[in-house]
């Protein structure tokens, strides 16, 4: 099945943080595959950033490769501002932009605990913050943010990891909570292990316990993303898709 046979996203604008690459990717060019223009954030591969774009203009829609460290609220604000003014102003955000550096109990530091909350759960808020006034005075707007197992489990990255992304669900239920009757939907797609740079610091142990005894694709999880945005009755949830890893 195509996505545009899936979701009709004509004439919307999308930004993906973190697209680049791997889950950011696939979402990219899902949204492009059911008609969306899309905003493609990095902040250091350009030319995995630039390939992404020109993919989707192969698809007939129009993109945009950006760069911006989006856990900096000035990086954000010109961001936002220059996809306004070449695509359009943003009606679907996807905060995919995340960091996973494995540490243990023992060398887990302030500095590695900061950086981690930072990326991960910071840049969320700086770019909803940026786009949703723009979203509740339209009253359409769809915001998706990757969470993941580790935020309901012991997760293998570490405590730092969890923390941000059980913080990234809080964060969803709050503005979806404040947001629903305005016609913004807020979600949030909670992967288990999948086939990313990510997913090589992951045990082996870990993967063997898998029910469906595979790690995911990334297309699988770009599948529900355009699933939760092609639905405005669906807000304030975390979907897993983690191959029956997690059962909530």
């Amino acid at each position: 099945m195509r996505a545009a046979d899936f979701v009709n996203l004509e004439g919307r604008v999308a930004l993906v943080t973190g697209a680049s690459r791997g889950i950011g990717r696939a979402v990219a060019l899902m949204l492009a595959g059911a008609g969306a223009s899309v905003a493609v954030n990095y902040r250091e591969r350009r030319d995995a950033a630039e390939a992404v774009a020109a993919a989707i203009r192969g698809l007939g829609r129009r993109a945009l490769a950006i760069p911006a460290d989006v856990s900096r609220s000035e990086d954000v604000a010109a961001m936002v501002e220059r996809v306004n003014a070449s695509l359009g102003v943003p009606d679907i955000l996807v905060n995919n932009a995340g960091v996973a550096t494995v540490r243990g109990l023992d060398d887990l530091d302030e500095a590695a605990f900061d950086h981690t909350l930072r990326v991960n759960l910071k840049s969320a808020f700086l770019c909803t913050q940026a786009v949703l006034p723009a979203m509740r005075a339209r009253r359409w707007g769809r915001i998706v943010n990757l969470s993941s197992v580790a935020a309901r489990g012991g997760g293998a990255i570490g405590v730092h990891y969890n923390a941000s992304k059980a913080a990234i669900e809080g964060l969803t239920r709050g503005y979806a909570a404040r947001v629903a009757a305005e016609g913004v939907t807020v979600n949030a797609i909670a992967p288990g292990p999948v086939e990313t740079e990510m997913s090589a610091a992951l045990a082996s142990d870990l993967l063997a316990r898998i029910p469906v005894g595979r790690i995911g694709t990334p297309d699988e999880v770009a599948w529900a993303v355009l699933a939760t945005i092609g639905n405005g009755f669906i807000t304030g949830q975390v979907i897993p898709v983690n191959g029956g890893l997690l059962f909530t």
